[in-house]
């Protein structure tokens, strides 16, 4: 009997892309053959290197502009063109089941999957549900959510929380194999800097003006920094000249050292990063992106702040002083500190990713 197939279009942005890989890995762990969806854009297949063999298509989709942007007529053709390739491609693999994980790459393979009448499964990760999750919530057999929070945005409609999926290679790594894995000391307080799949300017920014003052308020104090390409060398040099312990990478595929040695991080608030934040345990300090779509990332930090894992700041008003100094407060305060660090564990759902798989099976039995 052949193994039953499922398509994942989890392409677009890492926080799209990275829980999709978790669902995959799960299921195919329980026997089941995965295809992935991926965007044109670079930064899929980067992220998809040393994340296990799995085969991949391309669709030429894009974000929907809005309906008075000359970009539109483009985004139709895109759409009308990811329609056929996807009808081409399940007339091909005959998947059992089709998961989109939100964001615009999922609106395509979900409409050619109902029309096939093959079952279709759609997760939405954030607090504020995106345009392609409001305009399938009524239309797919499950709506999957990360946020409890997102619930009651659905009335009326059968929601199940999952949690957003973490991917198996993220496991906790004794602190002292870390520091020696990153050439940094296990014994010096580390912040870690998250930009996301593609690096954030303002934070990579904010950090630079932040370094006189980190190393002033905390002298032994070392910095892991996931920058995107643009601004690692700029990165680097800042805190090299005020000497400052830190590793700056463009991109890794060990964030498993990198949030093991961690006691605190600065990020967006993207529903992957905020789960894998919550996994380890870690207080955090979230400059939600301000272009967000619906400005789901400011919702999604809400959720942390009023659980008391996190403190969050517009990017308008955040100075580098002032982020220097609240992480030299939660540094310097290990009572506060530690009750970040319960709430952020409170909010792990560690098992989101079977959570999910096991939705996906039930789909395809019926």
């Amino acid at each position: 009997m052949t193994q039953q197939r499922v398509v994942i279009a989890c392409g677009g942005t890492g926080g799209h892309l990275l829980p999709g890989l978790a669902v995959a890995e799960e299921l195919r762990r329980r026997g089941k053959e995965v295809c992935l969806l991926l965007s044109e854009k670079p930064i899929d297949r980067t992220a998809l290197e040393g994340e296990g063999d799995y085969p991949w298509e391309t669709l030429p989709a894009t974000g929907w502009p809005g309906a008075f942007s000359r970009k539109a007529p483009a985004f139709c053709l895109r759409l009308w063109q990811s329609w056929r390739k996807c009808a081409a491609l399940f007339g091909r693999l005959d998947p059992g089941a089709v998961l989109g994980m939100g964001g615009f790459l999922s609106a395509a393979p979900l409409l050619v999957a109902k029309r096939r009448r093959i079952p279709t499964l759609l997760h939405e990760s954030n607090a504020v549900p995106g345009l392609v999750t409001r305009l399938f919530c009524r239309r797919v057999d499950r709506l999957l959510l990360g946020f409890e929070a997102c619930r009651e945005r659905f009335s009326g409609i059968s929601t199940i929380t999952t949690g957003t999926p973490l991917r198996g290679s993220l496991r906790r790594v004794p602190r002292e194999e870390a520091a020696k894995a990153l050439g940094l000391s296990p014994d010096r307080p580390t912040i870690l800097v998250l930009g996301g799949s593609q690096g954030a300017q303002a934070l990579n920014q904010l950090l630079r003006e932040a370094a006189p003052a980190l190393a002033q308020a905390l002298d032994s104090v070392q910095i892991l920094h996931l920058s995107g390409p643009a601004d690692r060398e700029a990165c680097l040099a800042t805190y090299r000249s005020h000497r400052l312990s830190a590793v700056v990478e463009s991109f890794s595929h060990r964030m498993d050292l990198f949030y093991s040695l961690a006691d605190v991080a600065v990020a967006r608030a993207g529903a992957a990063t905020l789960s894998e934040v919550a996994f380890y345990g870690l207080p955090s300090v979230l400059v939600p992106f301000p272009f967000a779509a619906d400005d789901h990332q400011r919702a999604n930090a809400k959720a942390f702040v009023a659980a008391g894992a996190s403190l969050a700041y517009d990017q308008a008003t955040l100075t580098g002083g002032m982020l220097a100094a609240k992480l030299a407060e939660i540094l310097g305060d290990d009572g506060k500190r530690r009750e970040m660090v319960r709430a952020a564990e409170g909010l792990a759902r560690p098992q989101a990713a079977q959570a999910v798989a096991e939705e996906v099976e039930r789909c395809m039995r019926g």
